[in-house]
């Protein structure tokens, strides 16, 4: 979609994705290497009872579950910023996610561009929010 096709206010709902135990150490060991993502038997004792998953993964599977639906096709140019992220409750093995998506703003800008503001609130499958913030991108009017 163009920026143009897009209302504010207009509200997306993204398919669901299983994080499993596996998918959090995976990613964990490369970009976020502490022990409540890696070492079971330490997390186990933590304040969290157990793996939970990074707060930048869950951000990467909001973002791509955003994506995958397709909306901004080749129309997007690039990402411009991110905004008001809140890790609001941790993200457990086998948690499935979901992304709500609000379009927050819409700013034309020259040369045919402009900015796109969404608002993603990613939720658990007992529908407890998990994940927000918002995303600017750069696209064709």
């Amino acid at each position: 979609m163009k920026l143009d096709e897009f209302t504010i206010g207009q509200v997306f709902k993204t398919k669901s994705l299983k994080v499993t135990k596996d998918d959090i150490m995976r990613f964990a060991g490369e970009f976020d290497p502490q022990y409540m993502h890696l070492d079971e038997e330490k997390a186990n004792k933590g304040r969290f009872n157990g793996i939970i998953a990074s707060g930048i993964q869950t951000l990467g599977i909001s973002f791509k579950l955003w994506i995958e639906e397709g909306f901004y096709g080749d129309d997007v140019i690039a990402g411009t910023e991110m905004n008001n992220i809140k890790f609001i409750k941790p993200v457990y093995p086998d948690d499935e996610l979901h992304t709500i998506v609000e379009v927050l703003d819409k700013q034309p800008k020259r040369n045919e561009l402009g900015i796109l503001t969404v608002l993603l609130s990613t939720y658990n499958q007992k529908e407890e929010k998990v994940f927000e913030g918002e995303l600017s991108v750069l696209m064709k009017q």
